[in-house]
């Protein structure tokens, strides 16, 4: 048995369970197992997903991939917050296979993590590795760590967002961002 699987046998233990008992006796295993896949985003090179296209030179009007499905895991209380994130671009004389949003988000989201530092991210790596002239990452969340224990509120949900380049100076090109958001 890996050094992981004694550690959740420990859990349940401590949690005042017998891990030996019919119904969690492979749940150590399937709990690593689903690590894998939870955690997945540590093992990821950013710059491995970015795709990029050169033949669009004179396109220069604002990309958005809206309702990308997300879920993370909080560092602050390990319980899951599930949304969507609408990520957009205003290109520079390059553009990013559509996929490779969705992508993105993943590999960040998929770490323990806040929100506020997954649209950080997300739009730090399209600066430094698209060279947008602007970048947006704008996630809708409800994170369990508020329905399930705290204040119990069930329909909050919370909103952040990260804007770089045009999208953050100029609020024009903002407000057609968000109008775009709202269709």
């Amino acid at each position: 048995m890996e050094l992981s699987e004694t550690l959740i046998q420990s859990i349940l233990r401590q949690l005042g369970e017998d891990p030996e008992r019919e119904g969690l006796k492979d749940t150590p295993s399937r709990v690593v197992k689903s690590w894998s896949e939870l955690y997945a985003g540590y093992g990821k090179d950013v710059s491995s997903i970015f795709t990029i296209f050169t033949d669009v030179h004179d396109y220069c009007q604002i990309v958005i991939c809206k309702n990308i499905e997300m879920y993370s895991i909080c560092e602050h209380h390990m319980l899951p917050f599930i949304g969507r994130a609408h990520v957009a671009y205003l290109p520079d004389k390059k553009v990013i296979g559509l996929s490779k949003l969705a992508r993105l988000v993943d590999i960040y989201a998929r770490r323990l993590q806040i929100q506020e530092r997954i649209g950080e991210q997300v739009t730090d790596a399209l600066m430094q590795y698209l060279q947008p002239k602007a970048a947006a990452c704008i996630i809708e969340a409800s994170h369990l760590c508020m329905r399930m224990r705290g204040v119990g509120k069930q329909d909050s949900t919370m909103v952040t967002s990260s804007m770089k380049g045009e999208f953050l100076q100029d609020t024009a090109m903002r407000s057609e961002l968000l109008h775009l958001l709202k269709l």
